[in-house]
């Protein structure tokens, strides 16, 4: 009788860890499917302010953006810069992982140089 209780224990037992490994295992195809719905790019444009709301117009579209974390993106307000960023459609939302000075779109050296010398 002893040995029928532990046996049915020690099953109840390896059948609670089985389960347990099988929901892990959900856990991480669920996140790299949310990773695959928002691919990373690369993406060029303008940072809005709007009150305490900050949002980003590409160049491409001039689509405007929700940023997911705007954080990354204070003291950038009204600059043209370069982002790397998850971007979800579904959501019209991005998820900025890095920001940097976008070079001016319109401007050249030589046309710098014939505004320098305008001025004077």
């Amino acid at each position: 009788m002893k040995k029928l209780v532990y046996l049915l224990a020690v099953s109840i037992f390896l059948g609670m860890a089985a389960f347990a490994q099988d929901t892990m295992s959900k856990d991480k195809d669920m996140k790299s499917d949310k990773a695959a719905s928002a691919p990373l790019k690369t993406l060029k444009g303008t940072v809005k302010a709007e009150g305490d709301k900050l949002t980003f117009v590409s160049d491409d579209d001039q689509k405007a953006w929700d940023v997911m974390n705007p954080e990354t993106l204070k003291g950038h307000e009204g600059h043209h810069v370069q982002l790397k960023a998850h971007v979800y459609e579904d959501k019209n939302a991005i998820h900025v992982m890095s920001v940097k000075m976008a070079k001016d779109k319109g401007m050249k050296k030589d046309d710098m140089k014939k505004d320098d010398t305008m001025k004077q």
